[in-house]
């Protein structure tokens, strides 16, 4: 981490990351990711990696505020290929409080640089909440309020990012009762130009580099939701991606921790599972190298990626009420009676239906089925 100001590489980008250890499988297999990530077809993964080696490396800034750390965290200990490595490769990092060298009146000298030198060209990441009450005065840094702080470095960057749960809602910080007034970045500094949101207790970092690399390939930011969050990482219901969807589809639940269905890996509906209800990438992008992700490793989805998901989804273990589809208590024979009741009762309402349409149906004019017209006296 450097503390002077440098935009760009002093050496080839390619070198740059051997330098790291990162071959150029590595790099290719990266590039593969990403696209996929992105829902881009895999032809687009040559377009990346050209794009990424002729950028010319953006300078980035990490605010930490109200925040446990967990994102940054996340972001180091990304595995193969190196997400952190070839990110960090990516930009010209400037400032982190977590991993930069400098500290004190230096760290805070290669802030006000970054602002002054790079304005409308730096990207900001924003990790942890942002107290109001009291006029911010619940987080201060080198004693400035992080909402000054933001509301100045923030509203001079290209792109800002608010990463992680905090950063976007106010997350754990903002619950109920709130006491430091905390809110996330859109509601602390209204109106700043190209916001995106990413969501999550931690934020996923395949996700976070995701975007980097759609804005340094494309030049602007991936489709965003309602949320200001990306469609290809927010844009489905993990309830749909869900590996255990077919144990819900046929009654298969688990009905207390460590019990047979348990075992088997059945639903975890009945344990209080949010991913009914909550969108996110999870269950395809999944953590430590693909490996795994809560629901796989046996525990329900609390739809951390959901807005304010520490108020509207808490009790985490109290299972939602009702959810769209088959399943919930009913089982796989049940779903196939029910079925065919409805097709016999459809059936029989039809055949009932058309009887009494012919009988009221009016016969033809020429038929010779209507009485004999009497013409006696």
């Amino acid at each position: 981490m450097n503390t002077s100001l440098q935009v760009d590489s002093p050496t080839p980008f390619r070198s740059a990351l051997e330098a790291r250890g990162v071959s150029r499988r590595q790099f290719v297999k990266f590039c593969g990711l990403m696209a996929s990530t992105l829902a881009l077809p895999h032809r687009y993964a040559h377009a990346i990696s050209k794009a990424m080696e002729q950028v010319k490396r953006p300078v980035l800034v990490w605010l930490e505020f109200q925040d446990c750390t967990g994102n940054s965290e996340s972001m180091l200990r990304s595995g193969s290929p190196n997400v952190g490595d070839i990110v960090i490769e990516m930009l010209s990092w400037e400032y982190h409080e977590v991993i930069m060298a400098g500290s004190g009146q230096h760290a805070s000298d290669a802030l006000e640089r970054v602002v002054r030198e790079c304005a409308g060209e730096y990207i900001c990441v924003v990790e942890g909440s942002i107290p109001m009450a009291e006029n911010g005065v619940y987080c201060t840094i080198g004693g400035r309020t992080a909402l000054d702080i933001a509301r100045q470095v923030c509203a001079n960057a290209a792109v800002n990012i608010a990463i992680g749960a905090c950063a976007w809602d106010g997350g754990i910080v903002s619950a109920s009762p709130n006491p430091t007034g905390a809110v996330g970045l859109q509601e602390a500094v209204p109106g700043i130009k190209n916001l995106i949101n990413l969501g999550g207790c931690p934020h996923n970092p395949v996700n976070t580099a995701a975007v980097l690399v759609h804005y340094l390939t494309f030049h602007e930011l991936p489709a965003l939701d309602q949320y200001r969050r990306p469609l290809f990482a927010y844009g489905n219901v993990i309830h749909d991606q869900c590996e255990r969807r077919a144990h819900y589809d046929a009654g298969r639940y688990v009905q207390e921790w460590g019990d047979e269905g348990a075992r088997k890996g059945w639903c975890l509906y009945k344990m209080g599972c949010k991913g009914p209800e909550a969108t996110y990438n999870c269950p395809t992008v999944r953590w430590n190298e693909g490996t795994s992700w809560p629901v796989k490793a046996g525990h329900g989805c609390i739809a951390c990626a959901s807005h304010r998901f520490w108020d509207t989804k808490s009790p985490f273990y109290d299972r939602l009420p009702t959810v769209p589809g088959f399943g919930v208590d009913v089982k796989a024979e049940d779903i196939g009676w029910t079925a065919t009741a409805v097709i016999a009762g459809a059936t029989a309402l039809q055949v009932g239906a058309n009887m009494v349409r012919d009988r009221l149906k009016p016969p033809p004019a020429d038929s010779d089925t209507h009485e004999p017209t009497n013409t006696s006296a």
